[in-house]
């Protein structure tokens, strides 16, 4: 099961030269960009370790991509994720997020059913990679 999250998760993996235009259009917006990695990918898990600072200030994607490199090598069965922040003009927000790593592996998500008093039904997802210890999900 593939993951979809953030931009572009639909489409096929973006290769490094659209990695790089892509985060060229970022830095070319001057949004502060910065990467984060996860082993649970849950849709609620909003909060990826994040590796390294983020990158203010910068004008190339070279240091951005020497940095998703550094951390594809680091954690290559890990989900790795560019954002983009914006902090001009009062926004203060994520502008953009996009999966530059996956692991080759997905387990993807069981659909979890609890029935509970009078007629009410629950759903909630859970990761399947979850099932095993941190470290050792895939």
């Amino acid at each position: 099961m593939r993951l979809t999250q953030g931009a572009f998760s639909f489409l096929p993996d973006l290769n490094d030269a659209q990695i790089r235009a892509q985060v060229q259009y970022c830095l070319g917006k001057g949004w502060a960009v910065s990467i984060e990695y996860t082993d649970d990918p849950h849709p609620r898990n909003t909060y990826w370790e994040m590796y390294g600072m983020p990158m203010f200030d910068l004008k190339d994607a070279a240091g951005v991509l020497a940095e998703i490199d550094a951390c594809r090598r680091t954690f290559p069965n890990h989900y790795v994720k560019v954002n983009a922040f914006d902090s001009t003009k009062g926004w203060e927000s994520l502008r953009i997020s996009f999966i530059v790593n996956r692991p080759k592996k997905e387990p993807g998500f069981g659909l979890a059913r609890v029935e509970g008093e009078g007629r009410k039904v629950r759903y909630t997802t859970r990761a399947y990679a979850a099932e095993r210890p941190e470290g050792e999900r895939y």
